[in-house]
């Protein structure tokens, strides 16, 4: 994990160790079944955090890249398509937050548009990965007036990105806090 003192909060997740709070996998089947054993016998656990989603897709292309054929981007494309859409049958209690490297794209007319990075275009034709989620926020770092830097989240489309959130949730641009977001999502959904 990467920051400092991950090691004392963090144990695996294995078959020997139950109880752990963490898993390392990238095969969507396993992440799927885990979701599925938190989502029920782990009621404790009220936060999953999905980092990066984006590797899911590229390290199952990277594995299968010698593989002639169409299939294995088929393949790709419903292994990410059926993680996302799972999300939504978990217990409304556990708040998932799957994290996404960004690509910047063209509209039809040429302008910019930032938009989460998949793999290939067959899945960008069919699904577009942030209509799967209600909330869809994007990072910024802008540099302050001392020269320090301030990171923040831009919670709504400002024609150039994806992002949006229910109307009222939050402000257009609130501070990069995981913990802040999920409290006021809470509160609003209250």
């Amino acid at each position: 994990m990467p920051f400092k003192g991950w090691q004392s909060n963090y144990t695996e997740l294995t078959k020997d160790n139950p109880t752990g709070n963490m898993l390392s996998s990238d095969d969507n089947a396993v992440i799927r079944k885990t979701l599925a054993y938190i989502n029920t016998e782990r009621k404790e656990i009220e936060t999953i955090i999905i980092d990066d989603y984006q590797y899911l897709m590229a390290n199952e292309y990277m594995k299968r890249a010698k593989e002639n054929g169409f299939n294995k981007f088929v393949d790709i494309s419903q292994n990410a398509f059926f993680l996302a859409d799972n999300l939504k049958n978990l217990r409304p209690d556990l708040f998932v937050v799957a994290m996404n490297h960004l690509e910047v794209d063209r509209d039809e007319l040429g302008n910019k548009i930032v938009k989460a990075k998949t793999i290939g275009k067959m899945f960008d034709q069919y699904v577009t990965l942030e209509g799967l989620y209600s909330i869809v926020l994007y990072t910024a770092v802008k540099k302050k007036e001392d020269n320090s830097l301030e990171y923040v989240f831009y919670t709504q489309n400002d024609g150039t990105n994806t992002a949006k959130s229910p109307m009222g949730m939050f402000n257009y641009e609130i501070p990069n806090d995981l913990a802040e977001v999920i409290k006021q999502i809470k509160e609003y959904n209250k």
